[in-house]
């Protein structure tokens, strides 16, 4: 056997020889019942000490790799060996490399995604130390399913403040994101026999989720404005209506007074709920956001909301706003799923709206989304003339709709084709046919450079589409 060590290496001259007669036997270097040489021997071989060597056997013998044979001496085991995969392409390669400058160049219209370049972290980071030296020693432990108390405390009085929403700090259950918590509400109030009344369009996810759950999913019709009340069923009995009233996704539309009384009182007449997902409704740059559903009616709506809009993805921290009679069932549902979400998180998150970074933080966006949105609109206009924005001027992205053009597949392979992802709003319908000439254009998490290099790109590929 050849082994060789290397003693300016950071391993251990143990760990060296260990992994060497380890790979040694799993290309079968080393096959199954062969004899190995004595500790003594293979230690003058390699030019170490006799300690080395039978450290590494008797780590090999722990795993099962060798085996000692009274009398007879060291062999390598049966069924230790492994075919091994092929080696992946080697990091340097020319298409891996090429692969890599693509996506360093690629510019996403994602919807969902924040500024995250404008994370305040080290705010964070300092909040993140003051909790960790200041909590008590029983918050490092296991908590309450539903959330720890500060967090939950300050929620309810903050929803209260900017959102509208009635609710104690009980019937507030923490969850990791927005996803975890439609899954749950998914799980717990449908079966195989109901049915999801959802926006259509809506978001991808959102229908994603609730098919995971095992839900189907019944499609109703929005216009500029949202969901159309009067299309939903009045003979079949939805599990509940998912909505999007604030802001609604994809089309933008803010749901009017009117339609929200409407709703209520159909899931009053039903006997269902309606699902509130409030995702970005702290981003709005034309007057004040419009207060939540679910101060109408506490008993009725299901409100959801998330920080990962206003924050960044990566906290998952979102929570539920439950009806009292639901609470118990939540909680007992939550501490199977995992327990409790991260609570050194919630706790930080606790202090950041408390001390009110969160609101300043939330000030500080609005401008700088403003500013995107202004620069997308300008970028759009200056290549496209005047195209048809919809929706409200809110959230971190808006529809487009260019007359005698249609976004269909090939017309999205060829943006790929320029590094360039944008997203038809025909992929968030579930009736299709109504939306082929419109797009979703997502600007929080691009910088206003990259916003106009976008469109740039997109005039370049549309420029033989567009009909003069």
């Amino acid at each position: 056997m050849l082994l060789t060590v290397d003693r300016t290496k950071e391993q251990t001259l143990t760990t060296q020889v260990y992994e060497q007669l380890r790979e040694a036997i799993w290309s079968k270097v080393l096959v199954e019942g062969m004899k190995l040489p004595s500790s003594r021997e293979l230690a003058s071989q390699c030019g170490v000490s006799r300690n080395i060597i039978m450290e590494a056997y008797d780590q090999l013998l722990v795993e099962g790799y060798l085996e000692v044979r009274p009398r007879s001496g060291t062999f390598v085991a049966e069924g230790a060996s492994l075919r091994l995969r092929s080696s992946p392409e080697h990091p340097n390669d020319p298409e891996v490399l090429s692969t890599i400058k693509a996506s360093r160049s690629l510019i996403d219209f994602h919807a969902s995604r924040p500024a995250t370049d404008y994370f305040p972290r080290h705010l964070w980071g300092r909040l993140a130390k003051e909790t960790c030296y200041e909590s008590p020693d029983h918050l490092f432990g296991y908590i309450e399913p539903e959330g720890a108390l500060a967090l939950r405390s300050t929620l309810a009085s903050y929803l209260r403040q900017v959102r509208g929403v009635r609710c104690q700090p009980n019937q507030i259950l923490i969850t990791s994101g927005a996803t975890q918590a439609l899954y749950l509400i998914t799980k717990l109030l449908t079966d195989t026999q109901s049915y999801i009344a959802v926006e259509d369009p809506a978001a991808s996810e959102m229908r994603a989720i609730f098919t995971y759950a095992g839900a189907e999913v019944r499609p109703i019709q929005v216009d500029d404005k949202g969901i159309l009340p009067d299309r939903l069923s009045r003979s079949d009995r939805p599990s509940f209506v998912f909505v999007t009233p604030s802001h609604q996704f994809p089309l933008g539309g803010t749901l009017p007074i009117q339609r929200r009384i409407q709703l209520i009182e159909y899931a009053r007449a039903m006997n269902c709920y309606i699902v509130e997902d409030d995702y970005d409704s702290e981003f709005t740059y034309d007057g004040v956001p419009v207060h939540s559903m679910q101060g109408l009616d506490p008993e009725k709506v299901i409100y959801v909301g998330t920080f990962s809009k206003i924050l960044s993805p990566s906290l998952r921290i979102g929570y539920i706003v439950l009806p009292s009679s639901l609470l118990a069932t939540f909680q007992k549902n939550k501490w199977y799923l995992d327990r409790h979400t991260s609570a050194l998180e919630q706790l930080i998150m606790a202090r950041f709206i408390e001390k009110g970074h969160l609101e300043r933080h939330i000030r500080r966006m609005r401008k700088v989304y403003r500013k995107r949105r202004e620069v997308l609109i300008k970028s759009l206009t200056e290549h496209f003339g005047a195209v048809e924005i919809l929706g409200h001027a809110a959230g971190m992205h808006l529809v487009v709709r260019f007359e005698g053009l249609t976004f269909d597949d090939t017309l999205v392979q060829q943006f790929k084709d320029h590094d360039l992802l944008v997203y038809p709003v025909e992929q968030f319908a579930l009736t299709k046919g109504s939306y082929t000439n419109s797009v979703v254009l997502g600007y929080g998490g691009l910088t206003v450079e990259r916003i106009k290099e976008g469109i740039l790109r997109m005039k370049m590929v549309m420029g033989n589409y567009l009909i003069s």
